[in-house]
């Protein structure tokens, strides 16, 4: 089972004003933590979409591309791209660029989107929300599978043997279809022979054991190559020294983040505290306690990959360093000797040497600086 990280952009505050840094800050340092992940031995790291000032990230590819100069081994992907209200064509142009610059380590996870901005952006109705996701997908698969194409659809211009350039560097590019656990979202992806990923986005992850059984069954059924039978989960997930320090500060983010939207809803703590118990879909904690839900989890659903999105609200940027240090170095470690899956990696080829801590890391300092 592969581990990573996924994030929207975060902005921390700044401690001279009390006010957030800039978005340009913000995606800086991005890039920073994608370049720990793969210093500390994560297997991937995912850029969501988002087009708002407290998740800046609206641009996977180009956070990705930035990372690709400063990395050599860690897998790139959008987590995910919000393919219904983009075109296709661009899409699959800049994470085969990435692919590029990248050496064969870019991939896709494209899903319909929880919010609306990029809609209102790009000018698309949310009344063809479906329609638009429905179709292009099934283009941007279509794109992975030949460098001319020929094709019609309903909410773009035609293409007559167009050659969409440049090709990836890997035979195919990795694209996943991203759903937060929609049964038709299932059969569609063993329908085209497509990888899935599931955000867990309440209660308790087993409840999505039925969904990935029929994924699986149904990928048989359809013929759909062993190696994209693949299945990942994307969860809140937030890692420091102290367990309890961890759960207090991931849930004065989530305050943060209600009140940067706008909006009164917001988590009581009671139902939070239920959600990084056992048996919720948080995995917040020390090392020790999200090692274990980790474990459970795998044992439940055998996921392939396993990522946590950490850097809610206006989260500083140094927990989040000292929590990609603390996945990485411990919690990895401990895992893979659980599960014995040191030595293989997604492709079925040998993964890299589990990490050690990093002992006079200029990173890995900063982060241990805050004493926690």
């Amino acid at each position: 089972m592969e581990l990573g990280m996924i994030s929207f952009g975060s902005l921390e505050n700044d401690p001279a004003t009390g006010r957030p840094v800039s978005t340009a800050q913000g995606i800086r340092n991005l890039v920073e933590a994608i370049t720990l992940s793969e210093q500390v031995g994560l297997d991937w790291f995912g850029v969501g979409e988002h087009h708002t000032f407290t998740m800046p990230a609206s641009s996977p590819a180009t956070v990705l591309a930035a990372a690709a100069t400063a990395t050599k081994r860690i897998r790139l992907t959008s987590a995910i791209s919000v393919i219904g209200a983009d075109d296709p064509v661009r899409v699959y142009q800049q994470f085969a660029t990435l692919d590029a610059v990248s050496n064969g380590r870019a991939e896709i996870i494209a899903g319909r989107g929880s919010a609306a901005e990029p809609f209102r952006l790009f000018g698309h109705s949310l009344q063809d929300y479906d329609a638009l996701f429905a179709e292009n997908y099934e283009l941007l698969l279509k794109l992975d599978q030949s460098e001319r194409i020929t094709w019609s659809g309903t909410f773009r211009a035609a293409l007559e043997n167009a050659e969409v350039v440049p090709r990836p560097e890997q035979a195919e590019l990795p694209i996943w279809l991203g759903t937060n656990g929609n049964p038709n979202s299932v059969i569609r992806a063993a329908n085209l022979h497509s990888r899935i990923y599931f955000s867990i986005v309440g209660g308790d992850p087993v409840r999505l054991a039925p969904l990935v059984d029929l994924y699986r069954e149904a990928s048989e059924q359809t013929g759909t190559p062993l190696h994209k039978r693949t299945v990942g989960f994307g969860a809140l997930g937030f890692i420091a020294d102290d367990g309890a320090a961890a759960r207090d500060g991931f849930y004065q983010r989530m305050i943060e983040r209600t009140n940067d939207m706008g909006t009164t809803s917001r988590i009581p703590r009671n139902l939070y505290d239920r959600q990084v118990k056992p048996g919720g879909s948080f995995f917040i904690g020390n090392p020790e306690e999200v090692t274990a839900r980790i474990l459970t989890v795998h044992e439940q659903l055998r996921p392939d990959r396993l990522g946590f999105e950490s850097d809610w609200g206006r989260m500083p940027h140094r927990d989040l360093l000292r929590h990609i240090e603390l996945l990485g170095t411990v919690v990895k470690p401990a895992v893979e000797r659980e599960i014995g899956t040191a030595a293989i990696g997604l492709d079925g080829g040998p993964a890299h040497p589990a990490a050690t801590p990093l002992e006079g890391s200029p990173v890995a300092g900063r982060a241990r600086s805050t004493g926690r």
